[in-house]
């Protein structure tokens, strides 16, 4: 393996060529650690102004400040907690201000949702101040998401001024010095002073130059103010890397690898420990834990909440459709819900017919299987209330893409591209296509391709404010019935 000096050097560095920047004392490592202190400070803060405020009101002025420094500690250590579990510290995650506002918000609803059962389980409510609490978690999300547009400004300035203050370090690699060099220009963005470049040539059998070499880029090291040493290369050149790094170790400096290629895209994805072995994440699920007991959790608070409120109105329908016309109240067909699996939707039945086999005919306008109570019941999209109890039951969720009749699931399967995605969540009494007016039957392609768009856009663009929009617009769909029928 050979190295050959491709720029720097004694008189001078190579960021010396860029314009000079008047640094901030800020290194670009240490921000995720900024960030951590940043939130432990405003959540400290936040909680004494709250309690102090509360106080005020309440009872007068006091100097106690000791029980809201306790609650915000505790509260600051789930945070902090549930943010790092999310990688929501890491400067390229600060810099994406809607998801860190939403995983913010979501991470502070959970900590309270989380002390607030703690709470109620221990029955100790009666020595904490609702009020005082509940200005606390106010005061403390505006504060966090407020400190999180100003890191993301912050951010955003330093890397497009090059403000950050680095280390000086002297760059290896398998790539020429070359202005499309993908190494060089973000380590100067990022602070760090590249001091000089020895690029690996092509690897070629019996070279002798290699011990020669080795010893100018020591040379060149040894004595100086260098502080670290970077080597970027391919992965493939591991065995060269091996000795390379073995020579080094005259030199008592760190030395740190920037993987390029293919493995560069390996090791950027999440890993964790699975014993001995290392896992590496290749795709992860739609949502994460949190995520999915959070979606969960409103699934079943909200429907049984419902299901209790709509109860008179679900008994005077089901005497209606009994009275109407001869046949069960509920309608039940087996549908396709999450990872393929089949599950029995429930809904009021409002044909004379009960279809649930390989030959499906959709509804259309002035269907004469229609009864007349049906018609109704279907212009209101009361007849899917019913499905209140799959929802309750975790066969389906109260936000996502509608599940279809298995026939023509399968029928939908051959004809749109990427249908089997719409499976990767569970299937909603409403969705992203319904309140767009995707509703009733889909009578060719360009239709099913259409709800097909919405819904996968719903998949990949997923969280609970979606779903509480979705939830609030769906009443106003139903009120202009397009498409029911």
């Amino acid at each position: 393996m050979d190295l050959e000096m491709t720029g720097g050097g004694p008189a001078g560095s190579l960021s010396q060529h860029l314009p000079v920047e008047r640094k901030w004392p800020i290194h670009y490592q240490s921000i995720a650690t900024l960030a951590i202190l940043a939130d432990l400070a405003t959540i400290i803060v936040s909680s004494i102004v709250a309690g102090m405020i509360y106080q005020l009101q309440a009872s007068g002025p006091t100097g106690d400040i000791s029980k809201s420094t306790a609650s915000a500690i505790l509260v600051s250590a789930l945070f902090i907690s549930f943010m790092r579990m999310r990688g929501m510290y890491r400067p390229a995650e600060l810099l994406l201000l809607r998801p860190q506002l939403r995983a913010l918000v979501l991470s502070w609803t959970a900590v309270f949702l989380l002390l607030a059962g703690i709470v109620f389980t221990l029955k100790i409510g009666s020595e904490i101040s609702r009020g005082g609490g509940l200005l606390f978690a106010i005061v403390g999300l505006m504060a966090l998401l407020l400190e999180r547009v100003i890191w993301r400004n912050l951010l955003s300035r330093g890397l497009a001024e090059k403000r950050f203050s680095g280390r000086k370090v002297l760059l290896i690699t398998d790539h020429p010095a070359t202005p499309e060099f993908s190494l060089i220009r973000p380590l100067i963005n990022l602070g760090f002073r590249v001091e000089g470049h020895f690029r690996l040539p092509a690897p070629s059998p019996g070279s002798r130059n290699r011990d020669k070499v080795i010893a100018r880029v020591i040379e060149r090291t040894r004595g100086s103010d260098i502080e670290e040493i970077i080597v970027g290369a391919d992965l493939n050149r591991w065995i060269e890397l091996r000795k390379l790094i073995a020579d080094l170790r005259v030199l008592p400096l760190p030395v740190n690898l920037i993987p390029v290629g293919a493995t560069a895209d390996l090791l950027r994805r999440p890993a964790r420990e699975l014993g001995n072995a290392i896992c590496v994440e290749l795709q992860r699920g739609p949502l994460t834990p949190l995520e999915y007991a959070s979606k969960r959790a409103i699934d079943f608070a909200v429907a049984a909440t419902l299901l209790i409120a709509l109860a008179p109105l679900l008994a005077i329908v089901a005497v209606a459709v009994k009275l109407d016309s001869s046949g069960p109240v509920l309608f039940r067909q087996q549908r396709c819900g999450f990872n393929g699996r089949q599950f029995e939707i429930y809904k009021f039945r409002t044909m004379s017919v009960m279809e649930n086999g390989e030959s499906i005919v959709q509804a259309k306008s002035d269907d004469a299987r229609v009864t007349r109570v049906g018609y109704w019941l279907r212009r209101t999209s009361i007849d899917e209330l019913p499905q209140l109890l799959n929802v309750l039951e975790g066969s389906m969720s109260l936000v996502g893409p509608r599940p279809h009749a298995i026939a023509h699931d399968n029928q939908f399967d051959k004809m749109v591209r990427n249908y089997a995605f719409r499976r990767c969540v569970k299937p909603g009494l409403t969705g992203w296509a319904q309140v767009h007016g995707c509703r009733g039957p889909t009578p060719d392609a360009a239709s099913i391709d259409r709800r097909v768009t919405y819904d996968l856009w719903y998949v990949d663009n997923w969280s609970l404010t979606l779903d509480f929009i979705i939830l609030f617009q769906t009443p106003l769909e139903v009120l202009r019935a397009r498409n029911a029928y």
